[in-house]
């Protein structure tokens, strides 16, 4: 693993430092975190990039991680436009975006700028989306107990006390909230953005976890309905972080999914349609 500063301009916003893990080489896949910050999917990375020899590129979203965000850069289209310019200025090809909760949303929001360097993307219960009778649940309105019970399949695996980490991990918890708030806002949805991935053409691959109880599976099965392309897999024993639950699960159903990989696997997913 090799950690990289990268710097990307916007117009509208100047240059932004990027703290960004480059790992293995191969076809590249960019894995875009949720609020739970980038520990919830570098363990993920890693195993891919190892198991499948591809390369897994994992940036970390400006405020998390103890990382600084720039006052203006407070939206998830913003994220999008950011890593967008990212993978231009990388001159990969043929990138597969992959994106869980927050990181979905941020991976379905680049995927509508229509970049011909994103040949597809891959949404592990991902937020954004405005769906009634189905919203994603108050994150802000629940203590930890709560989230990681609503978050986890088996949430004994996972939880731990926030009050039992050192001062430093609790100071980077809290930038990781406030991040969460500024990109994502209270209900984690935009209300406009179902109509416009009806308009989009990108093979999509939806994968959800059974047991969420963040967003639940009748949102995936909106999401994966929105995108014409895309196609729904239900993964069981798995809650809101399949990357962390059921890595190999994850890992088997992009690897299988053919709209997606050069030169994918022979052997059928592990997964429930």
């Amino acid at each position: 693993m090799t950690t990289k500063s990268e710097y990307v301009q916007l117009p509208s916003l100047g240059m932004i430092e990027l703290t960004v893990e480059d790992l293995g080489v191969g076809q590249p896949f960019l894995l875009l975190h949720g609020g739970a910050g980038p520990q919830s999917v570098l363990p993920f990375a890693e195993r891919f990039a190892t198991v499948k020899g591809v390369r897994v590129l994992v940036p970390v979203h400006p405020g998390f991680g103890g990382t600084a965000r720039p006052d203006g850069l407070r939206r998830v289209d913003q994220l999008a436009e950011v890593y967008t310019v990212l993978v231009d200025s990388l001159d990969l090809q043929d990138v597969t975006v992959i994106g869980n909760s927050l990181g979905g949303w941020i991976t379905a929001e680049i995927a509508l700028r229509k970049d011909p360097r994103i040949s597809g993307i891959v949404l592990l219960d991902a937020v954004g989306l405005d769906v009634p009778g189905h919203p994603v649940a108050d994150f802000f309105g629940m203590d930890m107990d709560e989230v990681f019970s609503r978050t986890f399949h088996d949430p004994a695996r996972f939880a731990f006390d926030p009050a039992s980490l050192p001062p430093a991990a609790q100071a980077v918890a809290a930038g990781n909230r406030s991040a969460l708030a500024a990109y994502a806002g209270d209900g984690m949805t935009d209300a406009a953005l179902a109509e416009r991935l009806a308009d989009l053409e990108l093979p999509t691959l939806v994968l959800w976890g059974e047991s969420d109880r963040i967003a639940d599976p009748d949102y995936g099965r909106a999401y994966a309905a929105a995108i014409p392309m895309a196609r729904f897999v239900l993964l069981e024993g798995t809650g809101h972080a399949p990357q962390q639950e059921t890595p190999e699960r994850v890992i088997d159903a992009i690897w299988n999914s053919g709209e997606l990989m050069r030169s994918p696997a022979a052997a059928p997913a592990n997964t429930t349609e």
